[in-house]
């Protein structure tokens, strides 16, 4: 099991931008599912962007933020990677608290599209990160 810390959370005005960071040490898989969550209170988690640690490997973004969301990875080093999330032209409602969540990246999670595409399970999370967007 890996752990991950999430940082960069604040309070930005709508239209702004905010970078989120994601470090994540411990993880010996020889490859890697990394997912940036998020979730408001009373409603249910959403994945926004994700990625895995293959060689040729492509993101995947949730329609509410693709185009405005960038997910990118700081290579490994010694089984500590640096998972990063840009978010630009933000709205009110990407108000939330954001999560990073690591885990194997199996054959099930990859065509779930580390659970962007479907919803899948993870077996580690960080302790998540606030964003406030007002308008």
């Amino acid at each position: 099991r890996g752990q991950l810390v999430e940082s960069g959370g604040g309070s930005v005005q709508a239209g702004g931008s905010l970078r989120l960071s994601c470090t994540a040490s411990g993880f010996t898989y020889a490859t890697v599912c990394f997912t940036w969550f998020r979730q408001v209170p009373g409603k249910g988690r959403e994945a926004v962007a994700s990625l895995y640690t293959a060689d040729g490997s492509s993101p995947y973004y949730a329609d509410s933020v693709k185009g405005r969301f960038t997910i990118s990875l700081d290579g490994a080093k010694n089984t500590r990677y640096t998972v990063y999330l840009q978010m630009d032209a933000l709205k009110p409602e990407d108000t939330a608290t954001y999560y990073c969540a690591a885990d194997r990246a199996t054959i099930g999670r990859v065509r779930a599209g580390c659970g962007v595409l479907e919803g899948v399970d993870f077996g580690d999370w960080g302790q998540g990160t606030q964003v406030i967007v007002s308008s």
